[in-house]
Protein backbone atom coordinates (compact mmCIF):
# COMPACT_ATOMS: atom_id res chain seq x y z
CA UNK A 1 0.00 0.00 0.00
CA UNK A 2 3.13 2.28 0.72
CA UNK A 3 4.85 1.53 -2.46
CA UNK A 4 1.18 2.77 -4.51
CA UNK A 5 0.97 5.98 -2.77
CA UNK A 6 4.73 6.41 -3.34
CA UNK A 7 4.66 5.91 -7.20
CA UNK A 8 1.03 7.49 -6.99
CA UNK A 9 2.84 10.78 -5.62
CA UNK A 10 6.17 10.51 -7.64
CA UNK A 11 4.05 10.68 -10.95
CA UNK A 12 2.10 13.55 -9.31
CA UNK A 13 4.93 15.32 -9.10
CA UNK A 14 6.42 14.55 -12.15
CA UNK A 15 3.10 15.64 -13.98
CA UNK A 16 2.91 19.14 -12.29
CA UNK A 17 6.49 19.82 -12.60
CA UNK A 18 6.36 18.67 -16.24
CA UNK A 19 3.23 21.00 -17.14
CA UNK A 20 5.14 24.06 -15.39
CA UNK A 21 8.34 23.37 -17.51
CA UNK A 22 6.67 22.89 -20.17
CA UNK A 23 4.30 26.19 -19.70
CA UNK A 24 7.59 28.02 -19.20
CA UNK A 25 9.47 26.91 -22.36
CA UNK A 26 7.19 27.57 -24.48
CA UNK A 27 6.08 31.23 -22.77
CA UNK A 28 9.72 31.73 -23.48
CA UNK A 29 9.93 30.40 -27.49
CA UNK A 30 6.59 32.47 -28.04
CA UNK A 31 8.49 35.38 -27.06
CA UNK A 32 11.69 34.89 -28.94
CA UNK A 33 10.33 33.45 -31.85
CA UNK A 34 13.15 33.09 -32.77
CA UNK A 35 13.97 29.27 -35.33
CA UNK A 36 14.34 26.25 -33.13
CA UNK A 37 18.12 25.80 -32.71
CA UNK A 38 19.20 29.15 -33.58
CA UNK A 39 21.32 31.41 -31.04
CA UNK A 40 19.91 34.81 -30.38
CA UNK A 41 22.19 37.78 -31.93
CA UNK A 42 23.30 41.19 -30.34
CA UNK A 43 21.75 44.17 -31.40
CA UNK A 44 24.76 46.18 -30.17
CA UNK A 45 22.88 49.46 -29.02
CA UNK A 46 25.39 50.93 -26.43
CA UNK A 47 22.64 53.51 -25.52
CA UNK A 48 19.07 52.03 -23.59
CA UNK A 49 16.12 52.30 -26.01
CA UNK A 50 14.00 53.52 -23.76
CA UNK A 51 15.90 56.18 -21.33
CA UNK A 52 18.71 57.31 -24.23
CA UNK A 53 21.65 56.55 -21.25
CA UNK A 54 24.33 54.21 -21.51
CA UNK A 55 23.45 50.53 -20.84
CA UNK A 56 24.96 48.63 -18.21
CA UNK A 57 26.67 45.87 -20.74
CA UNK A 58 24.66 43.50 -18.02
CA UNK A 59 21.38 44.02 -18.39
CA UNK A 60 19.74 42.49 -21.35
CA UNK A 61 16.79 40.99 -22.90
CA UNK A 62 16.11 38.82 -25.89
CA UNK A 63 13.41 39.70 -28.25
CA UNK A 64 12.45 37.61 -31.91
CA UNK A 65 16.06 36.31 -31.99
CA UNK A 66 17.61 39.71 -30.84
CA UNK A 67 19.54 40.42 -27.79
CA UNK A 68 18.92 44.38 -26.53
CA UNK A 69 21.24 46.10 -24.28
CA UNK A 70 19.42 47.97 -21.28
CA UNK A 71 20.58 50.62 -18.36
CA UNK A 72 18.62 48.73 -15.88
CA UNK A 73 16.01 46.14 -15.57
CA UNK A 74 13.13 48.67 -15.00
CA UNK A 75 14.02 49.25 -18.84
CA UNK A 76 13.11 45.76 -19.11
CA UNK A 77 9.71 46.39 -18.03
CA UNK A 78 9.09 49.41 -20.61
CA UNK A 79 10.70 47.31 -23.75
CA UNK A 80 7.85 44.88 -22.79
CA UNK A 81 4.78 46.76 -22.82
CA UNK A 82 5.74 48.04 -26.40
CA UNK A 83 9.08 45.96 -27.74
CA UNK A 84 8.08 47.61 -31.35
CA UNK A 85 9.16 50.89 -30.54
CA UNK A 86 11.60 50.11 -28.67
CA UNK A 87 13.58 47.36 -30.82
CA UNK A 88 13.66 49.73 -33.77
CA UNK A 89 15.04 52.79 -31.57
CA UNK A 90 18.13 49.85 -30.29
CA UNK A 91 18.68 48.81 -33.95
CA UNK A 92 18.79 52.37 -35.24
CA UNK A 93 21.15 53.72 -32.49
CA UNK A 94 23.25 50.42 -32.58
CA UNK A 95 26.90 51.63 -32.22
CA UNK A 96 25.36 55.66 -32.37
CA UNK A 97 24.79 57.80 -29.12
CA UNK A 98 21.91 59.87 -29.12
CA UNK A 99 19.49 61.46 -26.02
CA UNK A 100 16.10 60.95 -26.13
CA UNK A 101 15.53 60.55 -22.50
CA UNK A 102 12.07 60.17 -22.30
CA UNK A 103 12.34 56.79 -19.56
CA UNK A 104 12.42 57.16 -15.65
CA UNK A 105 15.00 58.84 -13.57
CA UNK A 106 17.65 56.90 -12.46
CA UNK A 107 19.82 57.70 -8.91
CA UNK A 108 23.23 56.79 -10.03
Amino acid sequence: MKIKILYILAAVILITGGSVYATTCCAQAEETKGVAGSKAVSVGNTVCPVTGEPVDNKTTYEYKGKIYNFCCPKCIDAFKINPEKYSAKAEQSSGVEYSMHEGHQHSH
